[in-house]
């Protein structure tokens, strides 16, 4: 069980991220190819594939520049929508970490907020729009939540992957507004969001990690 995550525990952390990414594949595939493009597993399996080589030997580098490098490598390995879109809230999320030296759960949330932010800013969606916004943003509130009560990082990071389970939930009775998802409009109902699935994956396998 971890306090904190520092850096040394980045490589470890990317590692947990490729590994569900890996064995998810398939089952991202046949959630995006029902209203998507069926690309999806392919996406992040090579986004992530990307960001674990580039975190491997990078130790002793601050917290931040660790995100921000490996969001860059997703950004150049996967340049598809959700590729770009993750690659960004990574790359955000560490500069809101910065330079610090360990991530407890002012931190995460930071993070978090940050992630959320800037994948809204770059895909231009709103709430309710059946996106991955619409369980990254239940996600910062709950750290933003934990951060108020100072609960311990473990305790955060569960609850941020309970609010996320039931956030993506939640998108299966929304009706898609983006990308090709939004062509097959009412056939979108019913179906949990792919981008959204991607997003509990994450801190699902955070919480997990962090739990050790």
């Amino acid at each position: 069980m971890m306090d904190t995550i520092n850096t040394g525990n980045i490589a470890a952390l990317f590692e947990a991220f490729h590994a569900t990414f890996r064995d998810k594949r398939d089952e991202l595939i046949a959630l995006d190819a029902k209203v998507g493009d069926s690309d999806l597993g392919i996406t992040m399996n090579s986004a992530f594939e990307a960001a674990t080589k580039t975190v491997s030997d990078m130790d002793g580098e601050p917290l931040g520049k660790q995100f921000k490098m490996a969001g860059a490598a997703m950004a150049k390995a996967a340049p598809s929508t959700m590729g770009t879109l993750t690659a960004t809230g990574f790359m955000r999320g560490g500069k809101a970490v910065d330079d610090a030296d360990a991530i407890g759960t002012k931190e995460m949330m930071a993070f978090w907020r940050a992630y959320a932010d800037g994948i809204a800013e770059r895909g231009k969606a709103k709430l309710g729009d059946k996106t991955v916004l619409d369980v990254l943003e239940p996600i910062a509130q709950s750290l933003e939540q934990s951060a108020d009560q100072h609960a311990p990082l473990v305790d955060a990071v569960a609850d941020a992957a309970r609010a996320g389970q039931a956030a993506l939930v939640a998108t299966k009775d929304m009706v898609a507004q983006h990308g090709k998802a939004a062509a097959f409009a009412d056939k979108s109902k019913g179906l949990q969001d792919a981008g959204g699935t991607v997003a509990f994956l994450l801190i699902e396998t955070l919480a997990r990690f962090v739990k050790g």
